[in-house]
């Protein structure tokens, strides 16, 4: 029995709500790439190697990965808006201490930490919605939110770069301050009150051996791949735990729902092929192309800021057409794109790349906007921090993977293949969500 209560959307003040969300949005991705610029300054300053330093990402990647869908879990059961004031307060706190660190092992701690404020932020923004807007203005929200998501990825770089010149590396973490003390006050005067069920339902141990499960996966991925086989393991205990828990972290009769778990595939699918997008990308145009560095990071600033434009519009299609229609319409503008970079020959240099890639990057926010739309609208109002916790973990997944996967198969094969790859992952996205609907 669903014992949340929530305020009715159509007296909450819209604006406030969406700017709330937004920023809270914003700030976990801008964490991870303002971070990503700073890590030879950091190896620098503490007088460490770059795997040592590299730390410093992996840990707050770590934490936000194995937290994610517990987070949303105890967001249903405690209520999500006093859960996200906690995360935010955490991410804020945390930011602070990285400012602080004296040594790279204490910095490290302190980023582990902002991930755990991170995943609740991550978790719950999407869960929110439903509860504190109109349902008519759902698709709009979500490509507000993914737009966010994709201005923190294409700002950090720059924004990191100058602080660190301006400031040192310790006005990187310490910039989240006042961003964050902002978020709160914006999120505990707009967002809607909710009582939750009681942590006592709250399920240790399936959070347990998720976190592990997890954990190893994205250690196989970005670390060492015999991991794979701990991982394994992992979800063999948990998928057991879960099924015979009283109030299970996950029921998996929603993971046996096929319209959840195409969506989770397909958001995993077409996340992977984002990645290969920025890891290919970059090699591909300073070794086979020789161009500077400086070039090379204009050009592949192109991606983000598409999207970072393209993600508002494609939530108002979403809420006019609706999410059957506009998901499939991304993901075949998707295909194309990724075909593109496949088919077109070198001779045409850096637009050989670039122009699909300003095709691509439209369509994935496209996708994205009516793939959570969808998901989202019909998730109890119980569960709606679990299912956004999935999506997100659903992602963050592909990212890994992708990385790993499509770099490797770029180092083997090189662009053509690289895509053609790509444009099959689509293919194969885009066939689900036909069967799907």
């Amino acid at each position: 029995m669903n014992t949340s209560t929530v305020a009715q959307p159509a007296a909450t003040p819209v604006t406030g709500v969406l700017v709330g969300l937004a920023l809270c949005t914003l700030l976990p991705s801008l964490a991870v790439s303002s971070a990503n610029v700073a890590l030879p300054t950091l190896a620098s300053a503490f007088g460490a190697g770059f795997a040592e330093a590299q730390w410093v990402v992996l840990a707050y990647l770590l934490a936000i990965t194995t937290l994610i869908v517990s987070a949303g879990r105890l967001g249903d059961l405690i209520g999500r808006r006093r859960l996200l004031l906690a995360g935010i307060a955490l991410f804020t706190a945390a930011s602070t201490l990285c400012a602080l660190a004296p040594t790279l092992p204490l910095l490290i701690a302190a980023r582990a930490l902002q991930g755990v404020g991170a995943a609740a932020m991550m978790a719950l923004t999407m869960a929110m919605v439903g509860a504190a807007l109109p349902k008519a203005r759902t698709g709009s929200a979500m490509g507000l939110l993914g737009t966010m998501s994709a201005v923190g990825t294409a700002l950090g770089p720059s924004l990191g770069g100058a602080l660190i010149g301006a400031l040192g590396w310790q006005a990187v973490f310490a910039v989240n301050l006042p961003l964050g003390l902002l978020a709160i006050a914006l999120a505990w005067r707009y967002l809607p009150a909710d009582r939750g069920q009681g942590a006592a339902g709250f399920d240790l141990p399936g959070t347990w051996w998720l976190a592990l499960t997890l954990a190893a996966y994205a250690l196989a991925m970005t670390w060492h791949l015999g991991l794979l086989a701990a991982a394994a393991v992992g979800l063999l205990l948990f998928l057991r735990t879960e099924a015979r828990a009283a109030a299970p972290l996950v029921r998996l009769d929603r993971l046996r729902d096929p319209a959840l778990s195409t969506a989770l595939a397909m958001n995993a699918l077409v996340s992977a092929v984002m990645m290969a997008t920025l890891v290919v990308g970059p090699f591909h145009l300073s070794g086979a192309l020789g161009l500077g560095a400086a070039t090379v990071g204009v050009l592949m600033s192109v991606g983000p800021l598409l999207s970072a434009g393209s993600g508002i519009p494609a939530g108002r299609l979403v809420d006019r057409f609706g999410t059957r229609r506009t998901s499939q319409l991304g993901l075949a503008v998707m295909a194309v794109g990724c075909a593109l970079i496949a088919l077109l020959p070198a001779s045409l240099g850096a637009i050989a790349y670039v122009g699909p890639l300003a095709i691509v990057t439209p369509g994935y926010a496209l996708f994205q906007a009516a793939n959570n739309t969808g998901v989202m609208a019909e998730v109890p109002a119980e569960q709606r921090g679990v299912i956004s916790g999935l999506l997100t973990l659903s992602r963050n997944l592909g990212l890994i993977t992708g990385a790993s996967a499509m770099g490797a198969v770029f180092a083997a094969g090189g662009l053509r293949l690289s895509f053609v790859i790509a444009t099959a992952l689509v293919a194969v996205a885009l066939g689900l969500a036909r069967r799907a609907n």
